[in-house]
């Protein structure tokens, strides 16, 4: 009783964790308010709440990763990651429909405005977790011809959006494009998150780590699904 217990709990943290994950998919950070700057100031005030958003992505994957259950992780992330993709996508054929283009003027319309906010940070957020769960993002995207000519059109649309120039969030598409074999890595290319770590003196590996579990300590992986 105790053990059906515990599995409906895990169940259901589960579902809130991937309903709060579809919340920062599907809302975008549209530009409202006072222009005030003298480029373009709808972009300029757009930037300021992709920062806000990035922080709340960042978040959400701080408490995946702190889950410590490989298999909820993996569930996580295949759900996480079809619904990312589908966004991008229906995104994609918004803005291209539209013909807007990322360099040109931030978009006034209400749905092009949520069509621009979703492919560039749903972009960074695919970059986010590529980097922190690099084998398990492996798995599913490796095989899939689609979401690879997805986010190369993501990448690139977001390199001339402006958005990505200066800041801290600028390597980010450099540095998933270079994990994903998407472009040649740099010589000096490191994926700052595959690492061993240690946290309140229990060793354990980064499941997205393509290094061996140190001595003593075994991570059983899932099989991908067919």
């Amino acid at each position: 009783m105790h053990r059906l217990a515990s599995s409906r709990g895990l169940d259901m943290d589960l579902l809130q964790f991937l309903a709060f994950l579809f919340v920062l998919l599907l809302s975008g950070t549209g530009a409202t308010g006072t222009l005030r700057t003298s480029l373009d100031p709808s972009l300029e005030i757009y930037k300021k709440m992709f920062e806000v958003k990035r922080r709340e992505q960042l978040l959400a994957l701080k408490n995946l990763a702190q889950l410590n259950d490989i298999h909820q992780q993996y569930k996580i992330l295949d759900v996480m990651l079809k619904g990312l993709f589908k966004v991008l996508e229906d995104s994609r054929t918004v803005l291209t429909a539209a013909d807007v283009l990322p360099d040109g003027p931030f978009p006034q319309d209400e749905k092009l405005k949520d069509a621009f906010s979703h492919v560039v940070e749903n972009t960074a957020f695919f970059g986010d977790v590529v980097l922190r769960f690099p084998r398990i993002v492996h798995y599913y995207f490796d095989h899939n011809s689609n979401w690879n000519l997805l986010i190369r059109w993501g990448i690139s649309f977001c390199n001339q959006t402006g958005v990505f120039d200066q800041g801290p969030h600028s390597p980010i598409l450099s540095l998933m494009a270079q994990e994903l074999g998407i472009s040649e890595k740099d010589s000096d290319f490191q994926n700052p998150f595959k690492i061993d770590r240690t946290e309140a003196g229990v060793q354990w590996c980064d499941p997205g780590s393509p290094q061996s579990p140190p001595p003593g300590f075994e991570i059983l992986l899932p099989q991908p699904p067919e």
